[in-house]
């Protein structure tokens, strides 16, 4: 028994981390985040030879500190500034980008009778927008600064969720409201509501491994999960998490967009 207690803590203590983070604007139990990857993290562990344990983590500021104290061996990032300060400051490299998340783009929602023509007419006026440390947020702001609209220039009030943004503008509380979530637009312009202006768009919900994690092993990560919608079995793996598969992305141009963010 007592040899049994002493592997199973040696197992323990080499179990790799895989922390999974799904926005802050969104809906999601953690609890949830665990069980939607579980089979990912079970053929990770037969792949590197190692425990992959899944660690949901909804709070960016404990997310970040644990990126700089290299605590996850691998990392599922929603937010882009928040991977591209990991790859800029900690050492991190991207493995893939997740499909379908590749031209996410913040939408500035405004009334079917509203007569603004461009964002510099949100000058002086409110704006509506996700949690300020949301990506969508920081899009909003390097959006709003290539228009020429400087911080002061427009109250910008922030809300914790994406489709609470609409709110905000129905009820004359903001002039304008921004989001990113696909539903959310497509639900105001359904009502007849107009999009005033978008984005660049910027890919997230980033996979990144920990320079802890060796290149042959980021490799083999790599591959797996850029393979995994390529049959019928990796594609019933998919399902849970809800994505339709991965693909690589050029880390140069994720880290060009992150100057543009103002990273």
């Amino acid at each position: 028994m007592a040899a049994a207690a002493l592997l199973a803590a040696g197992s323990a203590a080499q179990a790799l981390v895989f922390a999974v983070n799904e926005g802050v604007t969104y809906r999601v139990p953690l609890e949830e985040v665990r069980g939607r990857y579980a089979a990912i993290a079970a053929d990770l562990s037969k792949l590197l030879k190692q425990p992959v344990t899944i660690e949901p983590v909804g709070d960016y500021k404990q997310l970040r500190a644990g990126l700089a104290a290299k605590q996850y061996d691998l990392a599922m990032i929603h937010p882009a500034h928040v991977s591209i300060g990991a790859i800029k400051n900690n050492g991190y490299r991207l493995l893939v980008v997740t499909k379908g998340f590749q031209q996410y783009r913040a939408s500035f929602l405004v009334k079917a009778d509203s007569t603004l023509s461009s964002l510099a007419d949100l000058k002086g006026r409110k704006l509506g927008a996700p949690d300020e440390d949301s990506i969508t947020a920081w899009m909003v702001r390097a959006t709003l600064r290539d228009a020429g609209v400087a911080p002061a220039d427009v109250a910008i009030t922030y809300t914790r969720y994406q489709d609470a943004v609409p709110f905000f503008v129905e009820n004359n509380l903001t002039t304008s409201g921004a989001t990113a979530a696909g539903g959310v637009v497509k639900a105001w312009l359904g009502k007849g509501g107009k999009v005033l202006a978008q984005s660049r768009p910027v890919p997230i919900k980033h996979i990144l491994a920990s320079p802890t994690l060796g290149e042959e092993q980021s490799a083999r990560v790599r591959e797996y999960l850029v393979g995994l919608d390529g049959s019928d079995e990796g594609r019933k793996k998919l399902e849970p998490i809800k994505y339709s598969g991965f693909e690589r992305y050029d880390e140069q141009e994720l880290l060009k967009l992150g100057t543009w963010l103002g990273l």
